[in-house]
């Protein structure tokens, strides 16, 4: 067999717009998908016991349930109840969700190490709950989780592949496209998955850059 990379290289326009289109699902998706993980771990510590048993149940849900049965549903059993979605609307939410359930046991883990010291010193500064958490919880509770919180979002960029099931156009759709287009099926896998592997590789090393300095902590001179 030989293999042919031209065909596929020349629908590169293609190639670029759902590349694009996979950037914007994941810049969209992920800081929703973080902030409300922050919330729910919230909820699961200091909320009333409705809420606490509210939000367990959608965590427990979205954790143990496939993603693209959760795409699925927000697409196409939505509309029965009268809520219909666009494609990339439905791809943000089902991200967003599905991140937001992991991150939130993450985040929980890093507050309840949160030492008792800590909130003790809060407490003589006299700062309210909200700025306790802010400022003296949360931040160093998201240094110690960072590590599993950046592999979790990665995990989450590249379930957007699963998107084009839907319909979305990202970069697993033009991967398919180009393929039946062409009939250069493993050319065109090749080069989607380097291009995936790139994005990987490239948003870990952002989030480990922008973690420190930005989200819980500040740059070091």
């Amino acid at each position: 067999m030989t293999m042919d990379f031209l065909p596929v290289l020349a629908n590169w326009p293609m190639l670029l717009k759902g590349l694009l289109l996979t950037l914007v699902l994941t810049a969209f998706a992920l800081p929703m998908g973080v902030m409300l993980g922050i919330a729910c771990a919230w909820a699961r510590l200091h909320a009333g016991l409705a809420v606490r048993t509210l939000v367990a149940t959608y965590v427990e849900v979205f954790r143990n349930t496939p993603f693209i049965i959760q795409l699925f549903f927000l697409f196409f059993g939505l509309p029965s109840m009268g809520v219909r979605l666009s494609p990339e609307t439905a791809s943000i939410l089902a991200m967003t969700l599905n991140l937001g359930a992991y991150a939130c046991e993450q985040i929980r883990a890093g507050i309840e190490a949160t030492p008792r010291g800590q909130l003790e010193a809060a407490m003589s500064l006299a700062l309210n709950r909200w700025q306790t958490f802010t400022r003296v919880v949360l931040p160093p509770s998201l240094g110690r989780v960072w590590p599993a919180l950046t592999g979790q979002m990665i995990i989450v960029m590249l379930g957007s592949a699963v998107c084009s099931q839907i319909s979305t156009e990202e970069l697993s759709y033009a991967a398919n496209l180009i393929s039946s287009r062409t009939f250069r099926s493993f050319e065109s896998y090749i080069v989607v998955t380097l291009v995936y592997l790139m994005l990987a590789v490239l948003l870990r090393q952002f989030l480990v850059w922008i973690g420190p300095r930005f989200i819980f902590g500040r740059r070091r001179a």
